[in-house]
Order: C-alpha cells, then structure tokens, then sequence
C-alpha cells in the first residue's frame, strides 16, 4: 500500500473513532434525560468517560510502544472503545448507576489511544518534511470536523429517531474505526522493545518513565506541552462562558452558534494549512494560532452585537486549527522513537485534564460576569503564546522539523 494510500486509511480510522468521541458527552445525558428524566446521571457517566484520561495515558502509550504489533493494539482499544459506547447505550436507565459508571471507567481508560496515541501513527507514515507537516495538518482538520460534526450528527440522529440510535451509531463508529487501523499499514521505522536483560516490571517501569522523561527533558516538548495546557484550560471552558455570554446579551440560544463557527474555522484553518504550508516553524504557527485566538476572544468579550461576536469566535477558530496542526507535528518531531506513542498520550491526557479544570473552574465562577470570563480564556490564550515565542529565541532551531538532540537517546 502507498504512503498516501496509508495516510488516507489513516484518516478515515482517525473520523470515524473521534467522531464517535465527541458525540459522547451529548450523547449521554440525552440518553439519561430519555431513559431517568435527569440529566445529572448523565453528567456523572461522563464524569467517569473523562476521569481516566490523566491516569490512564502513560499507560496506553507504554502498552502500544511496547506491543509488538501496534494496530493490534489500536485495534483492541478502539474495540474497548465502542463496546464501552455500546454498552452504556444498553444498559443505562435499566441496570443500577454504579454498574453503568463502571463501564464508562472502562471506555474512558482508552480514550487517551483515540485523543492522542492515533496521532503518533503518522510520523510512521509521512516522511519528516513537507510531507509530515501537511500530514498533521490533514490530521488537525480531522480532529476540528469530528468535534463539529459528532454533536451535530447526534443531536440530528435523536430528532429523527432517538437517543439510543444516536448512542449506538457512536459505537458503530467506533468499531468501523477497529477494522480500518487493523488495515492501516505498519509505521515505517516503529520502536519494538528488547526483550531481555530485565525483569518485565522493571521493562514497564522504564517504558512508564521514557514518555515523561522525553516532556521533561526536551525543551520544545516541555514548553509547547505546558502552552497547550494552559491554552486548553481556556477553550475548555468555552462552550460554557459562550452560552453565558449569549444569554448575558439577550441572544438566549446563540452560545450553540458561536461554538459551531469557531470549530468550522478551526477546520477550514487546518486545512488552509495543509494546502498551503506556510514557510513558517511549528513552533511560530502555534504561538501566532494561540496569539490570533486570544486576542479574538478578547475583542468578543468588548463587542454587544451578535454578528461582531460571531465574527471574532470566527477569527478566533482560524487561529485554533492550525494551532493543533503544528503541536501534533512537533510531538512528532521532537519525540525519541522509542518514547512517541508515550509523548503523544501522555500530552493529550494532560491537556484533557486541562480542559476538565477549565470547565470546573468556569462552572464554579459562573455568577462572575460572562466578558470577564471571556477575557481570562482569551488572556491563557496569550499567555501560552508569549511562552512559546520566549522558548522558540531560547531554545528551538530555527529550521523547520529538525529535532533537537535528546540526552536520553
């Protein structure tokens, strides 16, 4: 099978499993609303869907890496995946909380292969260069188009059926996306463990530690990785702080619209990217992404009229898709072979749980005003923007996509 051939599997896999992600948290409490009447039950599964990401992703990173073939293992944890949707489509409302609550543990244990370990795929795919960066691009869009189109679809499918249907066409996505990555060729080049000298522990243990050691030790990794936290700890909350600013301004029902325009711009932008590739560092596409997105949102937060709001959650979109282009091009880059599948999960487990803090932080302040609100996501956004540029004159070469050396090697 060709590279391209490869990479276009690849990204049907990478759709269909995170479009059946993020029709999850929809999916659930209209399910709970359908079968108890409370949507609070269907708060707490996803509470437990979302919980294990942090735990769990130096885990499913140290699985893959150390597996012998890694699209079996893909292959189980997307299997894990939609039998857990499944399962939670079944028996919610009908078997007692705690066993459903168990389950959702279960489904969101693999959730850091969905979020962030698919994406290590395509360093194996793509060639270092042009190619790769246009690969990550194409990978970003995937990402922007299923959290677009996965609450959509749900939300469309329980109109024209119900909820279950709804929940059980997620794990059908989930599942459609086991047998394509089981057809996905092997990554070119992927890292397979010794097996000896140590106790298998021991083995364990180094794996464990080699993906935190390559965050820490690498400075683009560390910074970029910190940034994107410390960014998402804002845009988690921005579903949220949008549908208050809506109602604030008397435009009740209008935080739904301003959501969808800034994930179709964060699309259109990862794609823009891809076609184009802008003779422009990673590390200098993310903090102008993080800067244009900051200070959108904080010209949002200045403006009354519902058309300038949308225009800005626009613009501030078009700075978050290619934003998530260049940090998973410089997992890849800047990853040792042998620690990627670990960087790649662990980096996306973190910033889940950025976005988790971000959503529990705005829900406990959501009596403050929704524009101040605003103006502190968009003020993370700049932050983080500062923070790479300080980092990229400090300590990243200049060139695009060469990686810098790691002690660790």
């Amino acid at each position: 099978m060709s590279g391209l051939a490869g990479l276009r599997l690849y990204l049907a896999t990478a759709f269909s499993a995170r479009w059946a992600a993020e029709g999850v948290p929809v999916a659930t409490v209209l399910l709970a609303v359908h079968r108890t009447g409370s949507a609070a039950q269907g708060a707490y599964i996803l509470t437990a869907w979302t919980a294990p990401h942090l735990i769990a992703s130096p885990l499913a990173g140290a699985l893959v890496a150390r597996s012998r073939n890694s699209r079996l293992s893909y292959a189980s944890a997307l299997a894990g995946v939609g039998a857990a949707i499944l399962g939670v489509c079944l028996l919610l409302g009908r078997v007692p909380l705690a066993l459903v609550f168990a389950l959702a543990l279960a489904g969101g244990a693999f959730g850091p292969i969905v979020t962030g370990g698919l994406s290590s795929l395509v360093a194996g795919l793509a060639p270092q260069g042009p190619q790769r960066a246009r690969a990550y691009a194409l990978d970003a869009a995937v990402y922007n188009a299923a959290s677009a189109l996965g609450p959509a679809a749900v939300t469309a499918i329980t109109v024209a059926s119900s909820s279950a249907v709804a929940t059980g066409a997620l794990a059908g996505g989930a599942l459609v996306a086991t047998v394509l990555v089981a057809l996905t060729p092997p990554s070119a080049g992927t890292w397979r463990p010794a097996q000896h000298e140590q106790p298998a522990a021991r083995r364990w243990h180094a794996d464990l530690r080699r993906g935190m050691r390559a965050l820490w030790r690498t400075p683009v990794l560390r910074v970029v990785t910190a940034g994107s936290c410390l960014a998402y700890l804002g845009t988690g909350a921005l579903s949220t702080t949008a549908v208050l600013l809506a109602v604030s301004r008397g435009y009740a029902g209008g935080g739904g619209p301003l959501i969808s325009v800034f994930a179709c711009t964060a699309l259109a932008g990862s794609l823009a990217v891809a076609r184009w590739q802008p003779p422009l560092s990673a590390v200098t596409i993310a903090w102008l992404g993080l800067l244009t997105t900051g200070a959108a949102l904080a010209a949002a937060a200045a403006v009354r009229p519902f058309a300038a709001c949308a225009t800005l959650f626009a613009i501030a979109g078009l700075g978050d898709g290619p934003l998530l282009s260049a940090i998973l091009r410089i997992r890849a880059d800047y990853a040792p072979d042998d620690a990627r599948a670990q960087v790649f999960t662990l980096a996306a487990g973190l910033k889940i749980f950025a976005g988790s803090c971000g959503t529990a932080i705005v829900g406990a302040v959501s009596h403050a005003p929704p524009s101040a609100l605003l103006l502190g996501i968009a003020a993370l956004q700049c932050i983080a923007a500062a923070a790479l540029a300080r980092s990229q004159r400090s300590h990243v070469p200049a060139s695009v996509g060469r990686p810098v050396l790691h002690a660790d090697r």
